[in-house]
């Protein structure tokens, strides 16, 4: 089995009622959840498809078992890796477009991290919003072991994410963190053991879903578009076309009359 990437329905709380939320599992069993090639086509394709959902309001990224995701599938690195076309065909023709679908995607992406989260692992929760893990998650690149370093677009992820120092451990020392250390270093948001993970989860998930999920989507655009920056972005062009909107109105109108606004 090459692994899969599945979408699953979000069943906790009441944003399951609505379907506002989703669950991304990638699963590779035997493997850690190491993403073999088919996993990244999948990836890219669930998350445009994600993307194209209006009433999505968070999207959650899980790992199947005790492990987020191991790195790369390293047996079928023999088939491709040994040639510079076939290698850039694999980071910029695979790996790159599905990295890049997560990053485009407006919805809000919470990961939630257990075991293992190593190479790609770290590059799959660098793309996203908010990052929860387990005290006994590990995080790590040690591609270096392997003879190569990580691919341009990926290294530039990886740090503006994790920061240059660890970063640089991670490339140049085979460095391996715990999530104690991942979250002082400002990585991870929240860490806890494995047993509340799942409930501090979906405390998460229904503060997301709760609030309102138009000014959610401009805010990654507008993020997007100043981390990038892109001038042209129709959010920076049209910073206040959301003035007449009914969500801003709901907000306002909610507050002032002191209830919770229905978004």
């Amino acid at each position: 089995m090459a692994g899969q990437v599945r979408v699953e329905s979000w069943t906790a709380g009441e944003a399951a009622s609505r379907a506002q939320a989703v669950r991304v599992v990638l699963a590779h069993p035997g493997k850690r959840n190491a993403m073999s090639r088919a996993m990244w086509r999948q990836l890219r394709s669930v998350f445009e498809d994600l993307q194209r959902q209006p009433g999505l309001r968070c999207i959650v990224l899980q790992g199947e078992g005790e492990a987020f995701c191991a790195g790369g599938d390293i047996s079928e690195y023999a088939d491709f890796r040994f040639h510079p076309e076939s290698l850039a065909a694999f980071h910029e023709g695979e790996v790159w477009p599905a990295l890049h679908a997560m990053l485009q995607c407006d919805v809000p992406l919470v990961a939630a991290i257990d075991g293992a989260c190593m190479g790609a692992g770290v590059e799959l929760a660098s793309c996203c919003d908010t990052r929860l893990a387990t005290d006994r998650a590990q995080f790590g690149a040690p591609i270096a072991k392997l003879g190569f370093p990580m691919a341009p677009k990926e290294a530039a992820l990886v740090l503006s994410q994790v920061g240059p120092a660890k970063t640089r451990q991670m490339l140049l020392e085979a460095a391996v963190f715990g999530a104690e250390q991942m979250r002082a270093s400002g990585f991870l948001s929240q860490v806890h053991p494995a047993a509340q993970l799942q409930a501090q989860l979906e405390r998460s998930v229904a503060r997301i879903c709760g609030l309102a999920p138009q000014a959610a989507r401009m805010t990654k655009q507008l993020l997007r578009a100043l981390a990038e920056g892109d001038a042209q972005a129709p959010v920076l062009q049209q910073p206040y076309a959301y003035a007449d909107s009914a969500e801003h109105r709901e907000g306002i109108a909610a507050f002032v009359a002191k209830r919770s606004p229905q978004f």
